[in-house]
């Protein structure tokens, strides 16, 4: 009737958006709640059973502060400990008998039993300990933790083995004793040359010209000694030159990928092609690497391709690096988290290139390998293990089409999950959720792929990669389209669109897929049919676009327009 307002969910939609424009121009800072009017995801009173935020066993934006949050070193480090870590450290501590030595043991103790880091509480439990002297007092204790984690891990850690070595060396040579540290010098760099320690070969080879130049040693009696231990230390001068280059290589081509993203175009190759080329260090390809110089290039020829996105050449070369740990395995088991992460990214390209049985392969020599080397990792690795192999194992259920199993594992990885969660970059968790979204949405479960959802699009956070967002908001659309909330469609679609344009690493097939779901809100449903099929023809002539390929791959919008075509095709018949 004239003079009634409108009370339509899409009419209210509507002045609910021209309302919030005119409050963003008068506004520019406002304490809004997740769901306020200012938020891009409102949550209609009809939806408020339906998609309810995480709690408890999912990562809510509380539980996300604590990762930019700066909590104390000491506390944290206790925290971290086992309690076999404990035992070592009071066995060590109980050593010292004096006083000061009996306060850093209580210090411990209180902060031990501490849920979080408290100054005024510590202060309490200890009265006889100045509030000027506990600074000094944690620092004494933060040292006596390294110091008795040391211990345990030199056995696990072949550089802190010769580390060690090497500091005796220069014990007994300031005690005089240098032909005793020459000798233990020659037998703890034949350790460092079969673990390719480049570095703490260079420093043996220093110290021992050293004490050849400053001391009668005799070693001229030994023919060609000498000669062979100048030539060792220019050769290994040379190899710890060349290794520093191609890690700055690696990590320089890493960067590019981080800061640019993939080429969406011909100029982008081109400048991708000359900074590789400009940068790689060829006058070092012409003589046999060494084991951390092929894996730098290995890896920086990988990421060159993967920014190009050539998949093949990509997985080329991480085979390669992969391939490098077979013919060592002293290494593998020395440095477990480099393995780890070239057997990661090896499956990452077997999954975008949808290689399932080798992809079955080596997911199966990473799981032996954690299986029977766990006992042996320390916490990073640990973590490594975790994020690496949990994340690859999603993605077989997803190469496999085993959305059931994958449904399964998600249920053990949630359980893990807290263990790891307060050491795990945000942005690796939130992938474990788009990851969950994923294998419920293709159980056509949308509601409980909304829930994780709503995890990654409500992040405060300017620190996410732009594809994760853009996926994540793309299929959070599509999951209120299947449940049929087209007006939350027509509402939420602006925001993606703005998120796409200040996107730089975007390809055609979000853009697509957001204009094709704007069109789907404007649309009568029973008129639905025809334009999927009218978007399916758009979608095979970007399909063979090179540029589209990883965006065909992490949200398979294709098989979803033929998922919908194909429930027509069977309505018909």
């Amino acid at each position: 009737m004239p003079g009634q307002w409108p009370t339509t969910p899409y009419v209210i939609c509507r002045l609910i958006n021209c309302l919030e424009k005119v409050i963003e121009t008068k506004v520019a800072t406002w304490p809004f709640s997740r769901y306020s009017i200012s938020s891009p995801y409102v949550k209609p009173k009809t939806l408020s059973s339906k998609y309810k935020p995480l709690k408890n066993k999912e990562l809510t934006q509380s539980s996300i502060v604590m990762f930019s949050t700066q909590k104390d070193q000491l506390f944290s480090l206790i925290k971290s400990l086992t309690k076999a870590e404990k035992r070592s450290f009071k066995l060590y501590a109980n050593r010292f008998q004096s006083g000061t030595d009996s306060k850093f043991i209580q210090l411990f103790d209180v902060i031990d039993r501490l849920a979080e880091y408290d100054e005024q509480e510590v202060l309490k439990r200890l009265p006889e300990v100045k509030k000027r002297h506990l600074p000094n007092l944690k620092r004494h204790l933060y040292k006596q933790v390294l110091t008795s984690l040391r211990l345990i891990y030199i056995q696990k850690n072949i550089d802190i083995q010769i580390r060690e070595q090497l500091d005796f060396a220069r014990i007994l040579y300031g005690k005089g004793m240098y032909m005793q540290s020459l000798r233990m010098l020659d037998r703890i760099k034949k350790i460092a040359v079969d673990h390719h320690q480049d570095l703490l070969h260079l420093e043996i080879l220093e110290f021992q010209k050293m004490i050849e130049a400053r001391h009668i040693t005799r070693s001229r009696l030994v023919e060609n000694k000498m000669e062979a231990l100048l030539a060792a230390a220019a050769e290994r001068s040379f190899i710890t030159h060349s290794n520093n280059l191609f890690s700055n290589f690696n990590i320089q081509v890493h960067g590019w990928y981080i800061q640019n993203g993939h080429v969406n175009n011909e100029e982008q190759i081109t400048a991708i092609n000359e900074f590789f080329h400009d940068n790689r260090p060829d006058e070092f390809l012409r003589r046999k690497l060494t084991f951390f110089e092929r894996a730098n290039l290995f890896q920086a020829n990988m990421w060159y391709h993967y920014i190009l996105l050539d998949f093949e050449g990509a997985a080329r070369h991480a085979r390669q690096w992969v391939g490098m740990f077979h013919g060592q395995p002293q290494i593998r088991e020395k440095d477990p988290d480099l393995y780890m992460r070239s057997l990661y990214y090896l499956l990452v390209f077997l999954y975008l290139l949808r290689e399932k049985e080798e992809f079955a392969r080596y997911l199966s020599e990473f799981q032996q390998f954690e299986k029977e080397n766990k006992d042996f990792f320390n916490d990073n690795s640990c973590m490594i293990a975790f994020t690496y192999l949990r994340l690859s194992e999603l993605n077989y259920c997803l190469v496999s089409k085993d959305f059931g199993k994958g449904i399964r594992l998600i249920e053990t990885i949630e359980a893990e999950l807290p263990k790891f969660q307060e050491y795990t970059d945000v942005h690796r968790i939130l992938l474990f959720y788009f990851k969950f979204a994923y294998l419920y949405f293709s159980l056509q479960n949308f509601e409980k792929a909304l829930e994780y959802l709503n995890e990654i699009i409500h992040l405060k956070s300017g620190h996410l990669r732009d594809d994760l967002q853009v996926n994540a908001r793309l299929l959070h659309l599509i999951c209120h389209y299947e449940l049929k909330n087209f007006d939350m469609l027509d509402y939420l679609a602006p925001y993606v669109k703005r998120l796409l344009d200040n996107s730089a690493d975007v390809s055609q097939l979000p853009r697509l897929t957001l204009c094709f779901l704007e069109q789907l809100s404007r649309t009568p449903p029973l008129e639905h049919s025809r334009a999927f099929a009218v978007f399916y023809d758009e979608l095979q002539k970007i399909r063979k676009d090179p540029f589209e390929r990883k965006s065909l791959n992490y949200l398979d919008i294709p098989a979803w327009v033929e998922g919908h075509l194909g429930a027509v095709r069977k309505e018909r018949v």
